[in-house]
């Protein structure tokens, strides 16, 4: 998954996460990465429309998406 992360970074390309909240509830994001910390990716989140920070932990699973999502997210 780092490298999924640094992909992102570097190329400024968006990924699908799977992610729980604080609240113990899974939703599937759209996001680009900006920058990563020890424990924490800050990200440009599609669905929230802003840049939001999230747990390296809390992130479920991560991978590339389709061509048909990165035109319409």
């Amino acid at each position: 998954m780092e490298g999924l992360l640094i992909h992102s970074v570097e190329q400024k390309e968006k990924i699908a996460v799977f992610y729980m909240d604080v609240k113990n509830n899974v939703t599937e994001r759209v996001i680009r990465v900006i920058s990563i910390d020890h424990d924490a990716i800050v990200a440009y989140c599609y669905y929230r429309k802003q840049v939001r920070t999230f747990k390296l932990k809390n992130i479920l699973a991560a991978g590339p998406i389709s061509q048909k999502n990165k035109m319409g997210a």
